[in-house]
C-alpha cells in the first residue's frame, strides 16, 4: 500500500503530495535534480522564480519552503524520503543520471556552502548510526557488560569506527556525485591515500610554527630521488579528499575527450588516476591536510581560552544555521576534531542545547493552545525535536508564531553557555537529542555526562519560562459546522443535486477493491471505479477544466464546473513508461466538454511492455460529498452513465 502522511488531522497520500509539489515548483522541465536530506526536499531548479512558494507552503504535509545556498528547499519532516521517491517516479528522474539543463548561477559563498551541504547530507545518517553504535558500546563498557579488550568489543568497535577510519572513501563517493565524475575512480584515489605501502617508507621530519607556540609536524620522503611527498596519515581526514575529487573532476573529462576510442576504456582511467594521484600526493592532499590542521589548531585555541563561545553561539543561533543549511558546513570541522582530538565541541553541545529548546518550546505551544490542529502539531513536532529532528517544530510552530522561536533561542543560548563553561564534548557524532546522551560517555568519570544532562535541564526550564512569558498568538479554531462565508451565509455544498459522471472509456467495469494497486483498492486516493478498456481512447466525463496533465501522459486530472476533482489513471504503474504509447489531446488549463477526447493510448504496446491497462477513475475530493456510487453494470461504453455523486 502507498505510504501515508498524517498531518493536520488528515490522511494524505505521498503520491498526491508529490504531484502537487511537482506542479508548483514549475514542473518536471524546471527541475535539474532533486534529492532529500533527513527532513527536506532539495531542488536544483533552472528558474527558482517559477516556483509558487506560497502555494507550496499551503500544501498539507509541507512545513515550509526556503531558498538557500542555490537550492530550493521544501521542509516535509521525517516522511521526506517517501515524498522524494514519489517525485522521482512522477517526474521520471534517475538517481544515476547526469542532470540536464543549466542551473541558476549563484554567488561563490552560496556555491561553496551548497557544495559542502550536498556532499555531507547523504553521509549524515551513516554518521549518526555509527556514532550511536560507538556511544552504546561505551555505555556497555561503563556498565560492565563487556570489557574493551574482549573480542565482542573489538567486533562492534569495527562496526562503529569503520566510517570514521575510512572517511575518505565515503566522502570520495559523495563528492564524485556532486562534482559529476566517476565515483569508482574517486574511491581508488581515496584508497591511494590510505594504502598500507606508505607505512613502510622512512621519512624525514619538518616542524612548522603556526602561532602562540603551536606547531605542526610534517614528515616527507622523496620519489625519483628528488621529488618530495609529505608522509601524511589520511585516515579519518575530510578536506584532502574533497580537494582531490575536485581535481579529478577537471582531469577526467579531458582524459575522456582525448583518449583514442579503441583504448579509451583503460587509457582514460589510467590517465585520470595517475595525474590526479600525483597531484593529490604532491599538492591537493598536503594542502587539504594543512588546512585541516590549521582549523584544528584554531578551534583548539578557542576551546582553551574561550570554550564557552562556540556552544553559546550554536545554542542561540542554531535555528538560523538550520534554516540556511549551514549546520552541515560545520561537519568537516567536527570530523577534524574527532580525528585529531578524539572528541568534538563544534556541533554536539550547542546543538543539544538548541534542539532541546526547540522541541520544548513547540510542546509548550501545543499544551497551551486551544486550537486542536496546533495542539496536535505542537506536541508531535516537539517530541520529534527532543529526539534531534527540529525542522517540524522550527517551521511548523516556532518560526510561524515567532515568539516561541525567540524563547527557544533564549533557552538554547543559556544552556549552550553552561555547556561551554563546563567544557562538555561528544565522543562520537550523532543527531543531537535525548537519545544522543550516550555519546557524552567517555574520559574520566561521569561529569561530562552529568553536565550534558544539566544542559538539557537548563534548556527545558529556561525555554518553558521564556515561552510562557513571551506567549504567542493562539489561532482561533473554527469548527466545521460554524464555517461561514464572508457575507455571514453558510457555505453551500459544491453540488445541489446529484451529478452523474460519464464513462471515460469503453470496457469492463471493475470494483476499485479488485485493482492490483492498493493505493486505489483501499480508497486512499478517493472513491470511484475502474474500467478494463477495449479501446485506447479516453473521453471527458464532465464539463470542466484540465487541472493536471502528467508529463508521462498516463494520467489526467480534471475539475468539473461544480468543483468535483477527477483523476483518470490509465494503467497500473504505467508512469514507468515515461509517456511511451500515450498521446494527449488536451493541455493543462484547457476547458473541456463532456465527451471530448482527452487521450489516446496504445493498448497492445502497453500490454506487451508488461503493464496492466486497468484504468481507475477516482473522485479525489470524495470527502466533500455525501456519497460516490459506481455503476452496477458489468460493461460500459464511453460516455455512458458511470459514477453518481450525491451532494
Amino acid at each position: 500500500m502507498e505510504d501515508l502522511i498524517f498531518t493536520k488531522g488528515d490522511i494524505m497520500n505521498y503520491t498526491n503530495l508529490a504531484a502537487e509539489i511537482l506542479k508548483y515548483v514549475g514542473g518536471q522541465e524546471n527541475i535539474i535534480i532533486v534529492t532529500n536530506c533527513m527532513t527536506r526536499l532539495r531542488f536544483q531548479l533552472k528558474d527558482s522564480k517559477k516556483a509558487n512558494v506560497e502555494a507550496i507552503k499551503n500544501l498539507k504535509g509541507v512545513q515550509g519552503a526556503v531558498t538557500k545556498n542555490g537550492q530550493f528547499q521544501i521542509i516535509i519532516g521525517t516522511d521526506v524520503s517517501h515524498v522524494c521517491e514519489e517525485i522521482k517516479k512522477l517526474g521520471h528522474f534517475d538517481d544515476n543520471a547526469e542532470p540536464s539543463g543549466e542551473a541558476e548561477k549563484t554567488g561563490i559563498i552560496n556555491s561553496f556552502f551548497g557544495t559542502l551541504t550536498a556532499i555531507f547530507t547523504p553521509v549524515i545518517p551513516a554518521l549518526a548510526g555509527s556514532g550511536m553504535i560507538k556511544a552504546l558500546l561505551a555505555l556497555c563498557v561503563v556498565l560492565g557488560v563487556i570489557t574493551n579488550d574482549s573480542n565482542t568489543y573489538k567486533v562492534f568497535f569495527a562496526f562503529a569506527d569503520a566510517l570514521f577510519t575510512f572517511m575518505p572513501f565515503i566522502l570520495a563517493i559523495s563528492a564524485a556525485k556532486r562534482f559529476k565524475c566517476s565515483p569508482y575512480i574517486a574511491a581508488v584515489l581515496a584508497g591511494v591515500l590510505l594504502h598500507s605501502s606508505f607505512t613502510g617508507i622512512e621519512a624525514q621530519e619538518l616542524i612548522i610554527n603556526i602561532f602562540n607556540g603551536n606547531t605542526i609536524s610534517l614528515k616527507y620522503f622523496t620519489i625519483f630521488g628528488f621529488l618530495p611527498i609529505l608522509a601524511i596519515s589520511y585516515g579519518g581526514s575530510v578536506i584532502p579528499i574533497l580537494l582531490i575529487v575536485w581535481v579529478q573532476s577537471k582531469i577526467e573529462p579531458i582524459a575522456n575527450k582525448y583518449s583514442f576510442h579503441a583504448v579509451k576504456v583503460f587509457l582514460a582511467p589510467l590517465i585520470t588516476i595517475i595525474l590526479t594521484g600525483l597531484i593529490a600526493l604532491f599538492i591537493a592532499g598536503p594542502i587539504g591536510n594543512l588546512i585541516g590542521q590549521i582549523l584544528a589548531v584554531g578551534f583548539n585555541f578557542l576551546n582553551d581560552y574561550a570554550g564557552w563561545v562556540i556552544p553559546l553561539i550554536m545554542g542561540t543561533l542554531c535555528p538560523f544555521f538550520v534554516m540556511t543549511g549551514m549546520h552541515y558546513c560545520f561537519a568537516p570541522i567536527q570530523s577534524i576534531q574527532y580525528a585529531t582530538l578524539g572528541y568534538g565541541t563544534i556541533l554536539g553541545p550547542g546543538m543539544l542545547a538548541s534542539n532541546i529548546a526547540q522541541g520544548t518550546s513547540s510542546i509548550v505551544v501545543g499544551l497551551k493552545s486551544k486550537n486542536k490542529e496546533l495542539k496536535q502539531l505542537g506536541i508531535s513536532a516537539g517530541f520529534t525535536g527532543l529526539m534531534g529532528i527540529t525542522e517540524p517544530a522550527l517551521y511548523g510552530v516556532n518560526l510561524k508564531y515567532k515568539k516561541p522561536l525567540y524563547a527557544a533561542m533564549i533557552g538554547g543560548g543559556c544552556a549552550g553557555l553552561y555547556a561551554g563553561i563546563t567544557g562538555i564534548h561528544t565522543f562520537s557524532s550523532t543527531t543531537a537529542g535525548l537519545l544522543a546522551l550516550p555519546v557524552y560517555i567517555g574520559g574520566e568519570g561521569f561529569m561530562n555526562l552529568i553536565n550534558a544532562c544539566i544542559t538539557i535541564l537548563i534548556s527545558m526550564v529556561v525555554t518553558v519560562i521564556a515561552t510562557l512569558i513571551l506567549g504567542f498568538k493562539d489561532p482561533v479554531e473554527v469548527k466545521a459546522d460554524e464555517v461561514k462565508a464572508e457575507n455571514n451565509q453558510e457555505v453551500k455544498p459544491l453540488i445541489k443535486e446529484k451529478l452523474v459522471l460519464g464513462a471515460p472509456l469503453s470496457g469492463q467495469t471493475i470494483s476499485l477493491s479488485k485493482v492490483s494497486d492498493e493505493a486505489f483498492s483501499q480508497g486512499i486516493l478517493g472513491k470511484g471505479a475502474a474500467i478494463l478498456p477495449v479501446e485506447g481512447k479516453v473521453y471527458a466525463p464532465v464539463n470542466g477544466k484540465v487541472e493536471t496533465v502528467f508529463d508521462t501522459k498516463h494520467a489526467i486530472g480534471l475539475v468539473s464546473d461544480e468543483g468535483v476533482e477527477i483523476l483518470i489513471h490509465v494503467g497500473i504503474d504505467t508512469v514507468e513508461l515515461g509517456g511511451k504509447y500515450y498521446e494527449t489531446k488536451v493541455k493543462q488549463g484547457e476547458r473541456v466538454t463532456k465527451g471530448q477526447l482527452l487521450l489516446e493510448f496504445d493498448m497492445d504496446g502497453i500490454k506487451k511492455a508488461g503493464y496492466d491497462i486497468t484504468t481507475p477513475i477516482i473522485v479525489s475530493n470524495t470527502e466533500d460529498f455525501l456519497e460516490v456510487l459506481a455503476t452496477d453494470k458489468g460493461t460500459v461504453k464511453a460516455k455512458d452513465d458511470f459514477i453518481t455523486i450525491l451532494p
